[in-house]
């Protein structure tokens, strides 16, 4: 699996989100398998929040990772609205012990709110001070709250941030990705084989897809690979998880990235960020 430094540790190029995992009993032990499948095959970075399924997706990781935790990267967020001073400390507590771990590897605001970014960068300092992170980020934020994020006093340590990336949903490339590379910021793209299926469905990444005898989802992958970040699709079953694995493996030509652009061409000015 090929990897990146973030925070001073190594990470693979692909992990797994969980978006939506955790949300139903009849599911729970399929759910699992995967996610601990795609650990055996080097996805590693596992991605979560407190807010997917108040909870549930993070105690289902918990379970997941029981007795190898040392070979798991941790990613989870802190919603908005627990983003004070006080309120990011209990909710990372919160999260620590669904995720039955005595420290979180990455520790996202999972988008912007009412409270200052001073004040949930000073709770993010409190907890990397007590060991109970590891590494701090942010999520969704575009360039202008990076710069205002990184004119706050601590804001520099900022380790990633974690956007909404895939062919249909190429706007971050105009700055937003540059601006990352510049400064040291690792983006993590979510959704990168989009929602719905509509993107996996597209002439253009079908014809891609036939040339090279693989999946349209591992097409999306690879092209989001093309960029220096890490990709976070959710699988969910093991035959996905064992297929997105493989995707890191799979170099597309100027012919392909060409087909692809034609379909969903690139950025030629400044959009808004594009969110889920």
């Amino acid at each position: 699996m090929k990897t990146v430094e973030m925070a001073g540790r190594t990470v693979p190029v692909l992990g797994q989100g969980t978006w939506n995992i955790g949300d139903s009993n009849s599911s729970r032990a399929s759910e699992i398998a995967t996610l601990r499948r795609g650990i055996e095959c080097g996805l590693t970075l596992v991605d979560t929040a407190e807010m997917y399924g108040s909870g549930r997706s993070e105690s289902l990781v918990g379970e997941a990772i029981g007795g190898q935790r040392d070979r798991a990267y941790l990613v989870t967020k802190v919603l908005p609205s627990n983003a004070s001073l006080d309120g990011t400390v209990r909710a990372c507590e919160a999260s620590l012990k669904r995720l039955r771990t005595e420290a979180i590897d990455l520790y996202l605001l999972h988008w912007r709110g009412r409270y200052p970014l001073h004040e949930t960068v000073r709770a993010f300092e409190r907890l990397l001070n007590e060991g109970k992170i590891r590494a701090w980020g942010v999520s969704n934020f575009d360039v202008d709250d990076m710069e205002e994020l990184f004119a706050t006093p601590g804001g520099t340590e900022c380790a990633a941030n974690q956007v909404l990336y895939n062919p249909e949903h190429r706007g971050i490339e105009y700055d937003l990705l540059p601006w990352c590379r510049q400064n040291g910021v690792t983006v993590m793209a979510y959704s990168p084989v989009g929602q719905g299926g509509r993107l996996l469905s597209s002439a253009a990444l079908r014809c891609v897809a036939g040339r090279h005898g693989v999946s349209t989802a591992q097409v999306a992958l690879a092209w989001c690979l093309r960029q220096p970040l890490v990709a976070i699709p959710k699988a969910s079953a093991v035959r996905h998880v064992v297929e997105n694995a493989a995707a890191a493996g799979l170099k597309l030509d100027a012919e392909d990235l060409a087909a692809i652009d034609k379909a969903y061409p690139p950025p030629q000015r400044k959009h808004s960020l594009d969110m889920l």
